[in-house]
């Protein structure tokens, strides 16, 4: 029998529900859109448990959602002020402090709108929510300049380029497929980020690990940059960020396993360092996998399957938040994508054959 996350016909949520530990955070009323010519208001009270840390690191903590460049220029510029006055970057808060930005948005970057379709699961005048396929990266970076899902985004709704990342307030990996919402409005964006903060926003994905899991589990491991290897994650015993991962049994195969897998923090790479760390990586991911191996007795079908499966088996299947204008639970699903869908129906085949 699957193992399942509902109750009553309702969704609930595994863990703790933490109230964010840095401060409050007032925005533009509901409705705000942003323009070059409407200001930005943002309030926050600095916690004693930030005391000694530089100006630009705690607006940082407190304003999520906005870059450390943006927020050096609203302090230089005098955008954002310390109990009403100018301070700099590097000056030295005790706790206690209000901080308050009255600014104008403006493009972080020059980024160029690309015409670009998008498979949008729902859309209304404050949320998108679209099912990003498999090879699309997120946001430009170095060597991905052009034929993101930001390029595109900036071209479906050109206001959000004066919005932090263009509404972007949640990543998928490259190679990941699923549900991603994206902020229309500087109150939603404002809004989801307060949700993602104290772990509100339901996150499920969908997952096939090699190897017979017997049952479910959680795993709690703090995660950082690999000491070695910069562009991978790792499991760090100090100095990480806390990461926990929920996961449960779909469907067991001769050799491999159908998972169901839900985020209590949102970590870069985190299912997928976590789950190779209890020896469980995805199949077909080739950065924290290691090579492929192959089941003892696997047929042809299964064997071809698994050598051209050439991305982590990872889909975000199902989303769940509130809605920042009507404050009301709303939920999308999205099935996996063929290649995955054929993924598992070579599994089952092979299994049942055996």
């Amino acid at each position: 029998m699957i193992e399942s996350w509902w109750v009553n016909g309702e969704s609930v949520f595994i863990g703790r529900s933490k109230a964010c530990k840095m401060a409050y955070l007032t925005t533009a009323p509901s409705g705000f859109k942003t323009s070059m010519t409407e200001p930005v208001v943002l309030n926050a009270t600095v916690p004693e448990t930030v005391g000694g840390a530089r100006l630009d690191q705690i607006a940082a903590e407190l304003f999520k959602g906005f870059s450390r460049s943006r927020l050096q220029r609203w302090i230089k510029e005098g955008d954002l002020l310390v109990d009403g006055k100018s301070c700099r970057s590097r000056d030295k808060l005790f706790g206690g402090e209000q901080l308050t930005v009255k600014a104008t948005l403006e493009p972080e970057g020059e980024w160029s709108a690309e015409p670009m379709t998008l498979d949008i699961i729902y859309e209304d005048e404050h949320l998108l929510v679209i099912n990003k396929p498999a090879g699309l990266v997120v946001h430009p970076a170095a060597g991905n300049y052009q034929g993101t899902l930001l390029n595109g985004l900036i071209h479906h709704l050109p206001g959000n380029e004066n919005i932090p990342r263009a509404g972007i307030v949640h990543r998928l990996d490259k190679d990941t497929t699923g549900l991603m919402v994206v902020a229309k409005t500087l109150a939603a964006h404002q809004s989801l980020i307060r949700q993602l903060q104290d772990r509100s926003v339901s996150r499920e994905y969908e997952a096939v690990v090699p190897g017979v899991m017997t049952g479910g589990g959680m795993v709690n491991k703090p995660l950082g940059r690999h000491p070695q290897v910069r562009t991978r994650m790792a499991v760090l015993d100090h100095g990480g960020k806390e990461a926990i991962t929920h996961y449960r049994v779909i469907e067991r195969f001769a050799g491999h396993t159908h998972i169901r897998l839900k985020l209590e923090t949102g970590r870069t790479h985190q299912i997928r360092v976590h789950m190779a760390s209890i020896g469980y990586p995805l199949v077909g991911d080739a950065t924290y996998g290691g090579r492929l191996k192959l089941p003892k007795g696997a047929s042809d079908e299964l064997q071809d399957t698994l050598r051209t499966f050439k991305r982590q088996a990872l889909h975000a299947a199902r989303l769940a938040l509130i809605h920042p204008q009507t404050e009301a639970l709303v939920e999308w699903q999205v099935e996996a994508p063929e290649d995955f869908m054929h993924l598992l129906d070579a599994l089952r085949s092979d299994h049942e054959s055996a």
